[in-house]
């Protein structure tokens, strides 16, 4: 067996096998939340980011503050996906690091009730357009001889959550995590490491509404085992550790990061 990526000295402490030197990353949804909060981590642990999301003026300002490289493309177009890859190493290098944190709750509808667009909608943007970057970073981090794909589940892919219907949305999410299994199986010859993080709540662009409201905190409260509100910078920690040498074992796993929520 090789040392599994071949350019990781077993000497160095773990905070060394954490920095990203010299690396390219790709990281879908950067514009706000999660994905603004992981391209920032990343870059700041020395990766060149590029930032793919809708919002140019947003992911253009953030490229301006990380010196990166900002892709503006809608993911539901899910050909726009690949493109979006290819153009990131064209301009920065053939990237090792994929995070794919782009997805949204499409229908607040119960499952009855969901229309077949919202449906085909939420399944393109949440699992589709993931796994179709996924591919075409595949060839890129075969030529590097190294890879780590991070996709962005949820705990909504694990259980159910009371009083928030949202049946395509889990079925993406753990979709989602059947693919990181699926791909770390064919892929991980390569020494193509392929995980998700299931995120629990956190305050949000999307979430807003739940921190602002009494009853929606109080909500929260009685769910969550820790005596705190989540926030972005509770969920980047995983995300680098699985993107850097720190993780350079794991492969297959959805790590849930969530405040004891899942644990009852």
């Amino acid at each position: 067996m090789t040392d599994g990526a071949g350019k990781s000295d077993d000497r160095s402490s773990v905070f060394d096998r954490l920095r990203l030197d010299g690396r390219v990353a790709v990281v879908s949804g950067a514009s706000s939340g999660l994905g603004a909060g992981v391209a920032r981590a990343l870059a700041d642990a020395g990766a060149r980011v590029g930032l793919v999301a809708r919002r140019r003026d947003r992911l253009e300002a953030l490229a301006a503050e990380l010196g990166g490289h900002a892709v503006a493309c809608d993911l539901q177009e899910v050909t726009r996906a690949g493109d979006a890859v290819e153009e990131v190493a064209e301009v920065l290098g053939p990237p090792e690091i994929l995070v794919a944190a782009a997805g949204n709750r499409l229908s607040q509808e119960p499952a009855e009730q969901e229309s077949l667009d919202d449906i085909l909608a939420t399944l393109r943007l949440n699992l589709v357009a993931p796994f179709r970057m996924a591919q075409a970073a595949f060839p890129h981090m075969v030529e590097v001889g190294r890879g780590s794909i991070v996709f962005i589940s949820s705990i909504s892919g694990k259980v159910g959550v009371p009083s928030v219907p949202q049946a395509s949305y889990a079925a993406s999410k753990l979709g989602l995590s059947g693919l990181c299994a699926e791909l770390a199986v064919q892929w991980g010859r390569h020494a193509i490491r392929v995980n998700a993080v299931a995120p629990g709540f956190f305050r949000s662009e999307i979430t807003e509404s739940l921190y602002t409201d009494e009853r929606g905190q109080a909500w929260l409260r009685r769910h969550t085992l820790l005596p705190y509100h989540g926030g972005v910078d509770d969920m980047v920690g995983a995300v680098l550790w699985l993107a850097s040498d720190a993780g350079r074992y794991v492969t297959g796993q959805t790590v849930t990061v969530d405040g004891g929520w899942t644990a009852r």
